[in-house]
């Protein structure tokens, strides 16, 4: 990753009210922040996923502004803008671990001259990030809203050198995968290959092609996606699910989105991720490349992130919390009984569930108006 200073998005590329600026001295981070509203109002913090940045939430942010909120969307760790992470497959790991992400969002806060935030919200990755936050200072993540991927609760706490397996992780799926009719393969662990990165970096099509093929094939835009409950964590329950998540064996991840490239019309009639809009990405992710986003799979896949997690099995998220996702998300279901275990006692004060008609896996990005709306809607709850 690069070292030297880099500067601030250009001011260009974002709607009005929106501003960008680079905070330094955050657990080893210069974090690149977007930010919206006043300072010394009540902060919203908005996280982002893979492979997106806090670009993401360009459309959502103003609506939460004028409702009276400062409100904060950072590149996280292995992101965008933000520099101090180390890139190398071969370097720490550790940095990458869930703890470490929390850490980083508890040292954003102070850096921001805050003692806490009123709500901390968490989209793909960053919900897993929001939810462990609040889980674990709630005095300092006061109310939490998870977006795309539910939160099923801590690992179990497990004896001596036993193996850590999650609920959605019970043994080796792997050979079910490889040994079905038609091979296949888990895209969590395919991402944490050596591989992955040069894949997408250099892939055939380039990478405009990939990411605009990528993020249509996960969107309502692509309407074979119709998601439901699976009935648990096997090989042949998960292979029900696109490709894009159960990836063919021997398919790269450019390989498998490039068949469901959109037409020339279909990007042109796009309102939700314009050609300009894609270009951010493209510029964002032709500079940092995708291991540092890629390295929070590798920290999940090896059971690092659940290794420290496990101190806190047993507990639930005690702040008020609500969900959000699209209604064509497979994401919703693609950690069996997730989506059920979070409003069965996994967030304890679960206020609201919302799947969102018009949207897929980026529904902060394809239904902003409805998806700021809930937002607004929650934040606003408590005064």
């Amino acid at each position: 990753m690069e070292t030297s200073p880099i500067a601030a998005l250009d001011p260009a590329r974002l709607p009005a009210g929106i501003s960008s600026r680079i905070l330094p001295g955050v657990n080893g981070l210069s974090v690149h922040l977007l930010e919206a509203g006043q300072k010394g109002r009540r902060c919203v913090l908005l996280l982002h996923g893979f492979p997106e940045l806090a670009f993401s939430w360009r459309h959502v942010m103003p609506a939460l502004a004028d409702a009276g909120f400062h409100v904060v969307a950072p590149d996280l760790r292995g992101y965008g803008r933000t520099t101090g992470w180390d890139d190398d497959y071969d370097g720490d790991l550790g940095a990458f671990r869930m703890l470490n992400y929390v850490k980083d969002m508890l040292a954003l806060v102070r850096a921001l001259g805050l003692a806490s935030v009123h709500a901390v919200v968490g989209h793909d990755y960053g919900s897993p990030v929001a939810a462990n936050c609040a889980l674990i200072r709630p005095d300092v993540f006061r109310s939490v809203v998870l977006m795309s991927a539910p939160y099923g609760g801590p690992p179990a706490l497990k004896s001596g050198d036993a193996p850590v397996a999650t609920p959605q992780v019970p043994g080796d799926i792997h050979a079910g995968l490889a040994a079905l009719e038609r091979p296949r393969k888990h895209y969590q662990w395919y991402y944490s290959t050596r591989a992955a990165n040069a894949d997408m970096m250099g892939c055939a099509q380039g990478l405009r092609d990939f990411l605009r093929a990528y993020y249509h094939h996960k969107s309502a835009d692509w309407t074979a996606n119709a998601p439901y409950p699976l009935a648990g964590w096997t090989a042949a329950e998960l292979a029900k699910m696109p490709t894009y998540y159960i990836m063919d064996l021997a398919r790269t991840m450019p390989e498998t989105v490039a068949p469901e490239m959109p037409s020339p019309a279909a990007i042109a009639a796009n309102r939700w991720l314009d050609e300009e809009a894609l270009g951010t990405y493209v510029a964002e992710y032709t500079r940092t490349g995708f291991q540092g986003g890629l390295q929070c799979y590798r920290a999940g896949t090896s059971g690092l992130s659940a290794r420290d997690l496990q101190v806190f099995a047993g507990r639930a998220i005690e702040v008020p919390a609500a969900f959000i996702a699209g209604r064509s998300d497979w994401g919703v279901h693609q950690k069996p009984g997730d989506f059920e275990r979070m409003q069965g006692g996994a967030c304890a004060r679960l206020e609201a569930v919302h799947l969102v008609d018009g949207a897929g896996h980026w529904v902060q990005q394809e239904q902003a108006a409805r998806v700021a709306q809930l937002l607004t809607e929650f934040v606003t709850r408590r005064r």
